[in-house]
């Protein structure tokens, strides 16, 4: 295979658990793909019970529907409990913050869009920040999205305590 045609099927791999959940047309176009807004759901890889949702530009027209448009960097990002959360030490002792639970290729070179995780001790509340970045140069526009570990309420009413710092 030659790198364009390697290059070219990285970018249509979804990022692992990584689900769409539904999209709208923001521009019509006569030729190609509309452009759009897309609503993907990940689950933090680490943490079972941290869900979050990411809103994101997707570029239409002729260059969209080959692959090869670079799609904006703007995101909004939306995180939640849905379900009970356990922490490791290694999060409680912030040794994983900055981790990256999300990236998606928003060009077929070089520009992605991240989403990466923060533990604050203090608060007992994660932190999900999103981004993007380019090889050369990256966007300033971000979005955060937090939240305060609870205990969970199960299906049969049992309390399931949250298992943090506090």
């Amino acid at each position: 295979m030659t790198l364009v045609a390697v290059l070219a099927c990285c970018c249509l791999v979804r990022p692992a658990g990584a689900e769409e959940i539904g999209r709208v047309s923001t521009t019509f176009k006569m030729i190609g793909a509309n452009d759009k807004i897309v609503i993907e759901a990940f689950d933090d890889p680490d943490i079972a019970g941290a869900t979050c949702y990411v809103s994101r530009a997707k570029t239409g027209g002729i260059s969209g529907a080959l692959g090869v448009a670079e799609d904006k960097s703007d995101a909004s990002l939306a995180c939640r409990q849905t379900g009970p959360i356990k922490l490791s030490d290694k999060i409680i002792q912030g040794r994983e913050d900055g981790r990256r639970v999300f990236k998606k290729s928003t060009s077929l070179l070089f520009k992605k869009l991240q989403v990466v995780r923060f533990y604050d001790r203090k608060r007992n509340v994660l932190v999900y920040l999103s981004y993007s970045d380019k090889l050369v140069e990256g966007s300033p526009k971000n979005s955060i999205s937090t939240i305060v570990i609870r205990p969970w309420i199960g299906d049969n009413g049992a309390v399931v305590p949250a298992v943090g710092y506090k």
